[in-house]
Formats: structure tokens, sequence, C-alpha cells
């Protein structure tokens, strides 16, 4: 593994392995405390919510939170970190979409496009019919539907809401205040008890 300097990354979490919110944050904190064993230092947290699962009728519930962490890493070094979790704790890559018993997705590392412009345009634009069953085969930064949901939105704009987007040119801040506003108001504070 090259040195790289130190580097921040924005990270989306969520569970909705079981019907209880509780049960489900305690899993997204177990998830958190993998991340210093994998050389990950959590710079800062947000708080946790409780947001209906995407598409609707998907499963249970969803406790979503979001974090800012370093690593003197690359981003792809980060994903393959973020699946080894995923697989530790039991995520089985079955259904697009579909329940989860935990959900680590790298969303941006820093201002950086990747792997190109174009291929980031290209899964920008893709039709939501197409979203359902298609999949990159590679990392695509920034997270290419962040800019569309508020279950990162939300929590992103508690710990980064001047993070600016580099294909959209807007802040998380702005990001959020463009959703249809249905969309947050479904989402509810959980009061973490872990």
């Amino acid at each position: 593994m090259k040195k790289v300097s130190r580097n921040c990354f924005l990270l989306a979490l969520g569970s909705n392995a079981t019907e209880d919110p509780q049960s489900n944050v305690r899993i997204l904190s177990d998830a958190l405390e993998r991340f210093n064993q994998a050389v990950l230092t959590i710079e800062c947290m947000s708080g946790f919510w409780r947001t209906p699962a995407y598409p609707p009728g998907a499963g249970p519930d969803f406790a979503n939170a979001c974090a800012v962490v370093s690593g003197a890493l690359e981003p792809a070094e980060v994903l393959a970190i973020l699946h080894g979790i995923e697989a530790d704790m039991g995520r089985i890559r079955v259904q697009r979409w579909g329940q989860r018993v935990i959900d680590l997705d790298l969303l941006a590392a820093g201002d950086l496009v990747a792997p190109d412009a174009a291929t980031f345009r290209h899964w920008l634009d893709l039709p939501v019919d197409a979203q359902q069953t298609e999949a990159p085969t590679q990392l695509i930064l920034p997270h290419p539907r962040m800019q569309d949901r508020a279950f990162v939105l939300v929590p992103l704009a508690e710990i980064a809401a001047q993070w600016r987007h580099p294909v959209l040119h807007q802040t998380v801040a702005q990001m959020l205040a463009r959703l249809d506003p249905g969309e947050t108001a479904a989402m509810q504070r959980i009061d973490a008890k872990i």
C-alpha cells in the first residue's frame, strides 16, 4: 500500500435489520466501533434518524446516520474496508435496495470526481427504472444519488452542511433545501440509547 496523506471521507450508514429502531442504532454503533480497528478515525458523527425504507415497501424503517472519517487511505481502500465491515456483520447482497443488516456508503472524498466526469455523469443521469436494476462495478464519487435522498442529506447537513458537491456545485444545505419537504418530514430523530 502506498503512503497517502490523511484524507477525509463522507460516509452514510443505515440498517433496517429489525422493526426496532434502537436495535438498528446498536447495529450502526457496532459498525462505527469497527472503523477504529480499520484505521479510520471518526472526525464527527450525526445523530440517528428513523427513515422509511426506499423504495416504499422494501422492508422495515431504517436507522440512518452520517459520519466524517479520516485516514491515510485512498477512496478504493476505504470502500474495501466498508465492504469488509458489512460482510463481517452479515450483509449479503441479494436484492438491490432490499432489507439489509448494515449499509455503509462512501459518499465523497473531498472534491474528487471518480473515476472520471463522463462516467459520473452517466450514473447521475441514469433513469429511475434503470437505477433499480443496474449497479456500477467500480467506485463512483461523489455518490450519484446522494443529492436525491433525504436519509443522506438530513444527517449529513448536521455535520457537513457546507461541503460542496464538485459537479452540482451545491452545498449539502442547498441540496437538502431542494428536496420535497414531504421526504424530510417523514424522517424522525431517534433518541439513541446505546
